[in-house]
């Protein structure tokens, strides 16, 4: 792996594989965040996206990926406090809980973080399985973050399979600035999210989002799968800054900052 940018004279010029402690040092969260809702919170976004635009590969995004990527996936979470996530993502990617990794034990504990990012899934009609280790083997509480208005039945079975319930918004579905809030609330507040597409759409539109790492992977799709973003957009784009690239084996690891 190489660093495109920033690049001094102190960068290495040498192609190699970086350290998982190397990737979260260049990964780390801001000490102060700021244009969060609250102070202190931060939502970043990771993605990935072939050449045409493409987000997935018939439905997922692991054809896309490379072992850089999950090594950056991987450190992403190690630093986050939550990792946020829609249902529909839930569903195809098959998620299951976040698990401790050692070589993030020191750096968590001195962040005041528990072992493991929590999983938080966003959804309005809670059509989830309970009965999947997401919510039956977690490590840390997966919450289930909806609106005031999510049918109750579905609330209640959230609730009896373990899962923490975070209402955000008065509507059926959860309003992405109330989202960030609540979350705070609950002393989540470096904040990951992997989509999918619309929730990542949902966040850009109410200008929520601080920062983007979007992996550009070396691949040509085709087809009509969505892109890393979907959904009504804002009324003016937002505009956002390169704050570093990273290469290898052709995959830029790029990072974008909120102006």
């Amino acid at each position: 792996m190489r660093r495109l940018l920033p690049v001094t004279d102190q960068t290495p010029a040498d192609d190699r594989e970086w350290s998982l402690d190397e990737l979260a040092d260049a990964y780390a969260y801001p000490a102060a965040a700021e244009g969060g809702p609250g102070p202190g919170v931060w939502l970043r976004a990771n993605m990935v996206s072939s050449l045409d635009g493409a987000a997935q590969h018939d439905g997922r995004s692991q054809p896309l990926s490379c072992d850089a990527d999950m090594r950056i996936f991987g450190t992403l979470r190690g630093l986050a406090d939550a990792v946020v996530v829609g249902a529909e993502t839930v569903r195809l990617e098959g998620y299951r809980p976040a698990r401790a990794r050692e070589v993030f034990a020191a750096r968590r504990k001195a962040a005041g973080q528990g072992p493991a990012p929590a999983i938080v899934v966003v959804s309005a009609s809670l059509r989830l399985d309970f009965s999947l280790p997401l919510f039956t083997e977690p490590l840390v509480e997966t919450v289930v973050l909806t609106g005031a208005a999510a049918p109750k039945d579905r609330v209640r079975a959230a609730g009896r399979a373990g899962a923490r319930v975070v209402i955000a918004g008065d509507g059926p579905g959860a309003d992405p600035a109330e989202a960030l809030r609540a979350l705070a609330e609950q002393g989540l507040r470096r904040l990951l999210t992997e989509g999918g597409p619309r929730l990542l759409g949902q966040f850009v539109a109410s200008g929520v989002l601080d920062e983007l790492c979007l992996t550009v992977s070396p691949t040509m799709t085709a087809g009509d799968a969505q892109r890393i973003a979907g959904g009504p957009g804002p009324a003016v784009p937002e505009r956002f800054a390169l704050s570093s690239v990273l290469e290898e084996a052709g995959f830029l690891f790029t990072r974008y900052r909120r102006i």
